[in-house]
């Protein structure tokens, strides 16, 4: 297993995070993340850095918005080559605008920055994928306040046009119940008739920032980031390309409300990067599923020391590489490298 940092610890900024990874045609890697003061501050750009025989080169900033923060970059090839990186702009998170650029030639150079129309956001951290019948599926999500979902954005045309699929939500009756001044406990989120009034959750509730894969045509599944009132991974399936899904169910996977992602490999394994923890964002570790992410029976810690590792993104390689980027301790992007054989 191979580990390295993309660059110089405080050389750069005071704060990275969400780092997002892509191979290009040509076999670089190409690393994306956001960086500044600290997560939401005006001066937060969009950084990038190429891997380019063995080495990484010097990080530059690809997106900016002066006075304006930006958010989880997300990079995907599409069939026909072309890198996307899509991106967030706004003061907070509730508020965010989905944009992306796009290169024709590998990461070299890239077109002027589009926003997305108002709805459309884009993939909110996890890549999007291309499915068997040529339709591009983008995870996403919405962070409300007290009330998270997911979504997906599918288009049928190469990235011009999308559809908004959703939600994909978790059932208000999961949170916590919620007390009654009268000393009852009532059902979250429940409609209260004799004052009119909404219920709401115990902190935030739901589910944000699926990562996707399809193992079969048309037969795609989601693994979901929880909040604290779920407290797991949350599971929703689709046998139509993505257009229907089940309803939402519970994993035995511990979820601290961090992000994660997975990829499924050549091989038909599927390898989850996550924080398998309660609470805490460690340790950062690969768990692999051989049955399509119903059971995880071997796992691989990436970090166990105390600090935050997280927001990994995870993906397989032309040679069949393993690829994992994530944050480590908001100082530095760590990049992590392995063959499947190196799995248990």
């Amino acid at each position: 297993m191979l580990r390295e940092f993309l660059f110089e610890t405080g050389r750069y900024f005071a704060s990275c995070h969400a780092a997002t990874v892509v191979e290009t045609q040509e076999g670089d890697l190409l690393c994306a993340w956001f960086a500044g003061t600290h997560e939401g501050h005006p001066d937060v750009a969009i950084w990038m850095a190429r891997r380019h025989n063995g080495a990484w080169n010097e990080p530059y900033i690809v997106a900016d918005v002066p006075g304006v923060p930006l958010w989880n970059p997300v990079l995907y090839r599409d069939a026909q080559d072309t890198i996307w990186l899509f991106y967030k702009v706004a003061p907070s998170i509730p508020a965010w605008s989905g944009a992306y650029l796009r290169s024709a030639d590998g990461g070299r150079t890239w077109s002027a920055p589009i926003l997305l129309p108002a709805g459309l956001l884009g993939p909110s951290k996890n890549k999007p994928i291309t499915l068997s019948n040529g339709e591009i599926l983008s995870p996403t999500s919405c962070e409300a306040w007290r009330s998270w979902a997911c979504w997906v954005e599918i288009s049928a045309d190469g990235g011009e046009t999308w559809r908004k699929i959703g939600p994909i939500a978790a059932p208000w009756d999961w949170a916590p119940p919620v007390a009654d001044p009268k000393g009852d406990d009532l059902a979250s989120a429940a409609w209260d008739a004799e004052r009119s009034a909404l219920r709401l959750p115990q902190g935030t509730h739901g589910v944000i920032q699926p990562t996707a894969w399809e193992w079969a045509p048309g037969q795609v599944r989601m693994l979901m980031r929880s909040t604290a009132t779920i407290g797991v991974v949350c599971l929703a399936d689709s046998s139509d390309y993505g257009h229907t899904w089940s309803p939402l169910r519970r994993t035995g996977i511990p979820n601290p409300n961090s992000g994660l992602d997975a990829v499924r490999l050549a091989d038909g394994r599927i390898v989850l990067a996550c924080n398998p923890a309660v609470e805490g964002r460690t340790p950062l570790s690969l768990l692999i599923s051989p049955d399509n992410g119903e059971t995880w029976p071997t796992r691989v810690d990436l970090e166990t020391s105390p600090g935050e590792y997280s927001y990994p993104s995870i993906i397989q390689g032309g040679d069949g590489r393993i690829h994992c980027v994530y944050t480590y301790r908001r100082e530095q992007i760590a990049y992590v490298s392995l063959m499947p054989e190196e799995l248990p």
